[in-house]
């Protein structure tokens, strides 16, 4: 897979795309962070997800010709925000040492989380994997795809919702429609479920400007990311299949 582009390239194809507008933020905002972020290559610039929230960032994905889209059967995908993260307290920040998880492919979740952080590594959040497509496009290929298992959505009891969210690449098949096929894919999977095809993107830390001194990713157990108790789970819609 290609290294991400340079900081100041992600600034502005994040700028092209009008990012920086939908985060109430200056273009010079973000180029003079990029300029001054002195970052190692395969550095993620993103954008603090309480300023730019999925379902505005989805549908500007592309795949070929195609818009991303969020499956229809997750409107409530701003809600999964992240668990057992410590974020950095600003409105851009730099995560590193990305990493798809193609090793992890046909783990599920519940397996996934507890490995990634006894490699001292934290799960990549939603709109995290969605910057990471926007600018390195390849990271999205048919059949390996990835899951962003560090956004969850808590439900007002307090556990947690058993669907994790994922990107992937639409079959254009059910609700999708024919004419989404070869779309980027916001969608979701169960907590327990493994898939053939979906690897768990993550991260080494994150932090600002300085990469060599990334903020503490964070103590990421199952019990803070995990699903309920007891949710056996189950195949969601074009999830037993790359759909």
């Amino acid at each position: 897979m290609p290294t991400l582009p340079a900081l100041t390239a992600q600034a502005e194809h994040l700028i092209a795309l009008g990012v920086h507008d939908l985060a109430g933020l200056p273009a010079r905002t973000l180029r003079s962070f990029a300029a001054e972020s002195a970052a190692d290559d395969g550095t993620l610039l993103a954008v603090h997800p309480d300023r730019v929230p999925a379902s505005a960032l989805a549908p500007l994905l592309r795949h070929g010709d195609k818009p991303g889209f969020v499956v229809s059967d997750m409107a409530d995908v701003d809600r999964f925000t992240p668990s057992g993260i410590d974020l950095p307290d600003a409105p851009l920040y730099l995560a590193t040492g990305i990493d798809r998880g193609d090793h992890m492919a046909n783990w599920s979740p519940e397996e996934a989380l507890p490995a990634l952080a006894e490699q001292g590594r934290t799960p990549l959040l939603l709109t995290e994997g969605i910057h990471w497509v926007l600018n390195q496009p390849a990271a999205l290929e048919r059949n390996r795809c990835f899951m962003t298992i560090g956004s969850r959505l808590r439900k007002p009891n307090g556990t947690l919702d058993a669907r994790t969210p994922a990107l992937w690449i639409s079959n254009g098949t059910g609700r999708d429609g024919r004419e989404r096929r070869g779309a980027p894919k916001v969608g979701w999977c169960w907590w327990r479920n493994r898939h053939t095809w979906l690897g768990f993107a993550s991260t080494e830390g994150r932090g600002i400007q300085d990469p060599s001194r990334p903020a503490a990713p964070g103590a990421v157990s199952a019990a803070a990311v995990g699903g309920d108790d007891g949710q056996a789970g189950g195949a969601g819609p074009g999830e037993v299949a790359p759909g």
